[in-house]
């Protein structure tokens, strides 16, 4: 029967559950410790943007501890694949696996590395430990669940659904280490209009929760000039003229008759979040 247990930090220096300790783990130190306890480390990256979902503090810390790194390119039923295998970065980015859970992309060939992996890893513990990283809302719980096999890890599109540290059996010698997302120190700790571009893209702030939307829409017509006016068809490369023109036509009016920018600039990043609009950099 699959195990689905919370682990408290002390857990991991015994390799026993803490079922009593239910604080939160500070993070991202619970992330450290789970990159020093796994024998195996996925990195879970966005497939609309690779490059901005890859966490390179992160990824120095599992090359520095010696750990083996499997990068997952999620959500590929999003985009193009032909278009991304074209492109020659990905050789960068190996061993990798392309993957989607709607699709059902990817999810023979994850199972399998993750095991012919383990067999060439010298284990730490009784079991083997596959921890699993990567921003908010890149698809961490889903992927699990698709993998393992039922509703086993907990998924919400909100950022940091996942509060703690949770232990998934995959298999009778293998269990996955399921953690909250972790943005950079560096992200986290310098919050600018670029950051928050990139969070919104990336869904680690959801299209309801960001502040000073119209902002965010400006910085992403400066970054993909035409893309936006021609998924809605209105042809200005002002902000607040395009703004104002998509508000009058979804009928977004506040009363007296001036538009509600706010509301129309929070359709547009649900729509890049959710996937209308196609915006993929690697």
């Amino acid at each position: 029967m699959p195990v689905n247990k919370s682990f408290s930090r002390s857990a991991w220096k015994t390799a026993k559950p803490d079922y009593h300790n239910k604080h939160k783990i500070k993070f991202p130190q619970a992330v450290r410790d789970i990159i020093e306890t796994s024998d195996i480390v996925l990195e879970i990256l966005d497939a609309r943007a690779i490059e901005k979902t890859r966490n390179l503090e992160i990824e120095k810390l599992i090359k520095n501890s010696g750990k083996k790194l499997i990068r997952v390119i999620n959500k590929v039923d999003l985009i193009d694949i032909n278009e991304l295998k074209k492109n020659k970065e990905m050789s960068e980015l190996e061993p990798y696996v392309l993957f989607s859970v709607k699709k059902k992309i990817g999810r023979t060939k994850l199972q399998e590395m993750i095991k012919i992996e383990v067999k060439r890893v010298k284990i730490q513990f009784p079991r083997a430990r596959v921890g699993i990283i990567g921003y908010p809302n890149t698809g961490k719980s889903s992927l699990i669940n698709s993998i393992v096999g039922g509703k086993k890890a907990s998924t919400s599109s909100e950022r940091g659904h996942t509060k703690a540290i949770h232990e998934i059996k995959f298999t009778k010698n293998i269990v996955l280490l399921d953690t909250p997302g972790v943005i950079p120190d560096s992200e986290d700790s310098n919050v600018n209009v670029s950051n928050l571009k990139k969070h919104v893209q990336i869904s680690v702030i959801t299209y309801d929760k960001v502040k000073d939307p119209d902002l965010i829409i400006l910085e992403l017509m400066r970054k993909y000039p035409g893309v936006l006016q021609k998924y809605y068809k209105i042809k200005t490369d002002d902000v607040e003229e395009f703004l104002d023109m998509l508000g009058k036509k979804l009928n977004f009016l506040k009363k007296g008759g001036a538009v509600n920018l706010d509301r129309t600039a929070r359709v547009i990043l649900k729509d890049v979040q959710e996937g209308k609009i196609k915006i993929q950099t690697v």
